[in-house]
């Protein structure tokens, strides 16, 4: 394993920039994961450390070592890809082997390596098969096994899970978070699916149009994100259009008056609200406690999602975890909807049509 660092790494195509001066370390045995949507830069990034798309700008190091330059093959990295990339002629333990072909090791040093890898995977067995005799995630398990056979210095993960069905991508990556920590592998993956990014990592970097826009723990950008984007892009936010009225009071676009903590902001502003924080009900005294209706209710099994209408011009989405009642509020009802006033977070300037945010 190696420290990987990045300084001002940047890739123009013409006058676009799909990756702006991105700066940022990798520790030792740390798995970090580039999370944002389609376009963000996230898996151009990826390929500049890979060595698969040179840099227009920057510098790149491996273990303290520049590498901006060097080919794939001389910076010691393991790449899995989204599509697995195996070789559909040759058998399971050809594929695990060809990285090590390629370094020219000797026959014993190569099958037992390449015998290794497969033990670390859980596929002992299946050596002598062709790709296509094998499920989607025996597949992945493969072209991971092929990425940890050389024993890379930092292990690349491009959108590794994206083809295998919800149940087993879930089992999959538990399965790979287990093994990086048991190998100690410095790790980068590139997804766009949150929920695989809070699992599996250690540091998360948010980004959008390029540019980084936050690093931190799961727990720094859910409940601390830097900007609107981040709220919106990491867990869930429905978010109320208006303006800070007061220190410390929010009118939304639908004349109604919140209390929240405005930290200074002032002017036209978006309040953010978690549908997860806010409460249904009659109950103790909260510093927001509004009637609304009921415009639209989801049964997701562990939780029920209503859609609640405050105002013609404010809607909130609700959360509440599944506890079994025999009766639920159904379209069309009346609730009253509370939160306390550090529920939610402001966020200044008008609403940006190219967030990834759900509005009210």
């Amino acid at each position: 394993m190696a420290r990987l660092e990045f300084r001002d790494l940047s890739k123009r195509y013409g006058d676009h920039y799909a990756v702006r001066s991105v700066n940022l370390e990798v520790p030792d045995g740390e798995f970090l994961v580039l999370l944002g949507p389609s376009g963000c830069g996230k898996t151009t990034t990826l390929r500049m450390i890979a060595g698969f798309i040179e840099p227009t700008g920057g510098v790149v190091r491996i273990g303290g070592a520049e590498v901006t330059y060097l080919p794939p093959w001389r910076r010691n990295t393991g790449m899995v890809f989204q599509s697995y990339a195996l070789f559909p002629h040759m058998t399971v333990a050809e594929n695990v082997a060809f990285g090590l072909e390629m370094r020219k090791l000797n026959r014993p040093e190569l099958a037992a390596r390449s015998a290794e890898a497969l033990r670390l995977v859980r596929l002992e067995g299946f050596s002598a098969r062709l790709p296509r005799q094998l499920s989607g995630g025996q597949q992945q398990r493969v072209a991971l096994a092929r990425a940890l056979a050389i024993r890379p210095d930092v292990l690349l993960l491009d959108e590794p899970l994206s083809n295998l069905d919800a149940k087993l991508r879930e089992e999959v990556r538990i399965e790979i978070r287990e093994l990086q920590r048991q190998l100690r592998l410095t790790t980068v993956m590139v997804t766009h699916d949150q929920e695989e990014a809070l699992t599996v990592a250690d540091r998360l970097v948010v980004m959008a149009d390029g540019e980084i826009r936050q690093i931190g723990s799961q727990r720094d950008l859910y409940e601390r994100p830097a900007d609107r984007f981040v709220a919106g892009f990491v867990g869930r936010s429905t978010f109320l259009e208006g303006r800070v009225a007061a220190p410390g009071e929010f009118e939304t676009a639908g004349g109604l008056r919140l209390k929240c903590l405005t930290d200074g902001v002032s002017g036209p502003a978006a309040l953010a609200l978690r549908p997860e924080r806010l409460s249904l009900g009659p109950g103790p005294p909260l510093d927001n406690r509004l009637p609304g209706g009921v415009e639209f209710v989801s049964y997701l099994g562990a939780v029920l999602e209503l859609h609640v209408r405050l105002s013609p011009a404010d809607r909130v989405v609700v959360q509440l975890p599944n506890r079994g009642e025999a009766t639920m509020p159904a379209v069309g009802d009346t609730v009253e909807v509370g939160w306390p006033r550090d529920a939610g977070l402001v966020f200044a300037g008008q609403g940006n049509p190219g967030a990834a945010e759900e509005r009210t």
